[in-house]
């Protein structure tokens, strides 16, 4: 399946820069009166945040954080201009196509996890296991509707790219993470064993309301979706594998739910600063880049632990801290 899909992403890379090569002739034809929807980001830039989002999605670096941190680079979303308006509207497009391009990373677990999702489907039609999967996969959602509808405007204007505290939460929240992973592996060296612990099948739907209010942290940037619920669920009890399968399944509705929210809420917004091509080079690439950075995870995670995903978190929050300091970013 790599082969293919890395085919795939050549070609992709070839039809942005064809096309890309085409938006930057339109841009510099003389004013016609026309508006160029997708001024502010070129496709190949749209293409970097597709795949920075997919390789980040699903592992435990936050891809919140990452998306940030190149936002804040390219500088998408973030306009000089006395228009107080016009700054505002960039920000919620910039911030609304982050989280819509997560669509490509749930259409890449939902084909590769299919089988589950069937299961808990067939919860509907009265299967035992599939009901009980289902219950949990809801149960760990419920903490994250609830608290997400309430606290969305607040995160996204004092925590995001271009907020009130500019990457110093983001940073904070790398360093920490990176730290509890390496404390964790530090005092349970020698004790971890893959195989121990209970089953997917064994998760209760109160095991995973837990689940549910440790995901709610990671509303910070930089904490990590997956991060967190793989570890709350080892904490309530389940096998590494069994954590990491669950924290993909639960991600399937929280990000999808977070990315039919922002569509309909900052969608127009979205749509009226990007145009639809660059939309969908975002999602292409975060598809593709999620379906090999889940399988890469999987096979990794079956004989290592979390540690380098610590390790990466520390040195990344310094080196962006660094660069900060210094005001390069």
């Amino acid at each position: 399946m790599i082969r293919p899909l890395f085919i795939l992403l050549l070609l992709g890379l070839n039809t942005v820069t064809f096309a890309d090569q085409g938006s930057q002739n339109e841009q510099t034809t003389p004013d016609s009166g026309l508006r160029i929807p997708d001024s502010d980001m070129a496709l190949w830039q749209a293409a970097v945040l597709g795949v920075v989002e997919g390789l980040t999605e699903y592992l435990p670096v936050s891809s919140t954080g990452h998306l940030i941190l190149a936002q804040q680079a390219m500088g998408i979303g973030m306009l000089d201009l006395d228009d107080k308006e016009a700054v505002e509207k960039a920000k919620r497009a910039a911030d609304a196509y982050a989280i819509c391009i997560q669509a490509g990373a749930i259409l890449a677990v939902l084909l590769l996890y299919f089988g589950r999702v069937k299961q808990a489907l067939r919860g509907f039609t009265g299967d035992a296991e599939g009901r009980r999967l289902l219950l949990s996969i809801l149960a760990g959602f419920a903490p994250a509707a609830v608290i997400g509808l309430l606290l969305d405007d607040v995160i996204k204007s004092k925590l995001f790219a271009g907020g009130a505290w500019g990457l110093w939460p983001t940073i904070g929240a790398w360093a920490a993470g990176g730290l509890a992973i390496l404390i964790v592996g530090w005092t349970r060296r020698g004790e971890r064993d893959p195989h121990k612990g209970k089953s997917l099948e064994e998760l209760t739907w109160q095991l995973a309301l837990i689940i549910g209010f440790l995901q709610c942290i990671a509303m910070w940037p930089g904490v990590s979706r997956s991060l967190v619920t793989i570890v709350g669920g080892v904490v309530v009890g389940l096998r590494l594998a069994a954590a990491v399968e669950f924290s993909f399944l639960l991600g399937l509705i929280t990000l999808g739910a977070a990315t039919c929210y922002d569509g309909l809420k900052h969608g127009r917004d979205m749509l009226d600063t990007y145009s639809p091509l660059t939309l969908a080079v975002g999602l292409v690439f975060a598809a593709l880049s999620a379906a090999l950075a889940v399988k890469w995870m999987v096979a990794y995670l079956n004989r290592h632990g979390l540690q380098i995903f610590g390790y990466y978190r520390v040195a990344l929050a310094v080196v962006v801290a660094v660069l900060v300091l210094l005001e390069i970013l």
